[in-house]
């Protein structure tokens, strides 16, 4: 019987792989860190940061982190509903809706993680730092600072219409 792979509902972006080392007695001893960035292109993203002997263990491990933290965000026209920025460490990133046709404007962790998501025209900028980690938790704080606009409306004008007609 032939072994059918279940495919993935979501998309994966290695984004780095570092050699790390730790100085014991002995010598070094060196390990892999793997950043990888998880999303299905629909609003879901997650990141993730995994150690391990062999580099596939530590992107196995950053997989299952990435899907643990993952994050929905709210896609208005393929793009995000208003402009943000967010800083994380030195790390300061500014994210800017665009219109159709624009595509995804970024560099980077930015980039990856701004397209796992699913969002198709965004301008952004990273100012600062250009640690891949910082740069992706950057962004995250930018995604869930953002809030559905319905909610916005909602938490802005807290007073209904029927409370306004009643005051009159």
């Amino acid at each position: 019987m032939p072994e059918h792979k279940k495919q993935s509902e979501f998309e994966e972006r290695v984004i780095h792989i570092d050699r790390v080392s730790r100085t014991v007695k002995g010598g070094r001893r060196i390990s892999f860190r793997a950043l990888l960035v998880l999303g299905d292109r629909k609003g879901k993203v997650g990141f993730g940061v995994g150690k391990g002997k062999e580099v596939a263990e530590a992107i196995n491990k950053a997989k299952s982190k990435a899907k643990k933290k993952m994050i929905k965000i709210t896609i208005k026209n393929d793009s995000i509903a208003y402009p943000i920025r967010a800083k994380y460490n030195s790390a300061n990133l500014i994210l800017k809706p665009a219109p159709a046709g624009t595509s995804v404007i970024a560099g980077g962790a930015v980039r990856a993680v701004i397209e796992v998501a699913g969002i198709k025209n965004i301008v952004a900028k990273i100012f600062g730092s250009n640690n891949k980690i910082n740069n992706v938790k950057a962004t995250f704080l930018a995604l869930r600072k953002l809030k559905a606009t319905e909610n916005l409306l909602r938490t802005r004008f807290k007073t209904q219409l029927g409370e306004k007609q009643e005051r009159l």
